[in-house]
């Protein structure tokens, strides 16, 4: 089989020892393929990773909310690998007994764009992810593929949906005039954003970001004031470290039914 067919991937199943009644999480929860996509304009490569729930499962977006377990990927096993992007489809917000949570049910296809380190030479790439699988209840789930990328590849129709999928940069939405005000806190700070609300409609939820992996960031409260979606979160450091916040890395993305805005850097007021 060519080497640009989609690799079957491997896959085990963590199941904590407190699942309770539901028991062990079945084996055919999710199942994964690499799809090996395309050598793009620009030289890169755009591949993705489908994942297919089984029905009632669902699992987490990059800031998975209240309970979710945000996925985590380690492309250190990879070659002719410079660098990786993810570009995640709009999420869909789960409201379950009072809980919040941000993901995708039956089916996730994450496109991956690779940079190579020599664009004349192909990639081999391979990852461990960890990532969260829920129905009842949440597993952690961890697994690892290889899949080598040569040649021009095809456009593939479930990647280019999903690359449709993505939310909207605020240019393209219409939305500008968002600014953040820090305010210090005990621990850490206290981002809070204001965003014109005229041109978003329906329901809104935001969500922040530090943009610095190792910062823990709280739920994002709304509400509306003056006119406007005001956004706030909590950040806060590392224990014993010192909060060092860049305002071009904070992100502020807004999900609503059918359309999602994602609002890259917050100036000051």
């Amino acid at each position: 089989m060519k080497a640009f067919l989609a690799a079957l991937l491997a896959i085990t199943l963590l199941s904590p020892a407190t699942a309770g009644t539901y028991g062990a999480t079945p084996d055919n929860v999710v199942r994964a393929e690499v799809l090996p996509g395309w050598t793009t304009k620009r030289g890169t490569r755009m591949a993705a990773l489908r994942l297919t729930l089984a029905p009632g499962w669902k699992t987490y977006w990059r800031a998975p909310g209240d309970t979710g377990i945000p996925p985590s990927f380690d492309w250190s096993g990879s070659r002719n690998l410079a660098r990786v992007t993810l570009h995640w489809p709009s999420p869909r917000v789960f409201d379950e007994g009072g809980v919040r949570t941000i993901g995708y049910k039956r089916e996730l296809v994450l496109p991956i764009e690779i940079t190579p380190a020599d664009p004349s030479k192909p990639v081999d790439l391979a990852a461990n992810v960890d990532l969260g699988v829920c129905e009842h209840i949440c597993v952690p789930a961890s697994l690892s593929f290889r899949a080598p990328l040569s040649g021009p590849g095809a456009h593939d129709p479930a990647i280019q949906a999903a690359l449709k999928a993505r939310p909207l940069t605020a240019r393209e939405a219409g939305v500008s005039g968002v600014t953040c005000q820090v305010d210090p806190i005990s621990d850490g700070v206290r981002v809070t954003a204001r965003i014109p609300s005229d041109r978003i409609g329906g329901r809104r939820v935001a969500v922040i970001e530090p943009g610095n992996p190792r910062v823990w960031a709280s739920d994002t409260e709304t509400r509306s004031e003056g006119g406007s979606l005001m956004a706030s979160a909590e950040l806060v450091p590392p224990a014993g470290q010192a909060m060092a916040l860049s305002r071009k890395a904070l992100r502020v993305t807004l999900l609503g039914r059918g359309r999602a805005i994602d609002i890259q850097g917050c100036p000051s007021p």
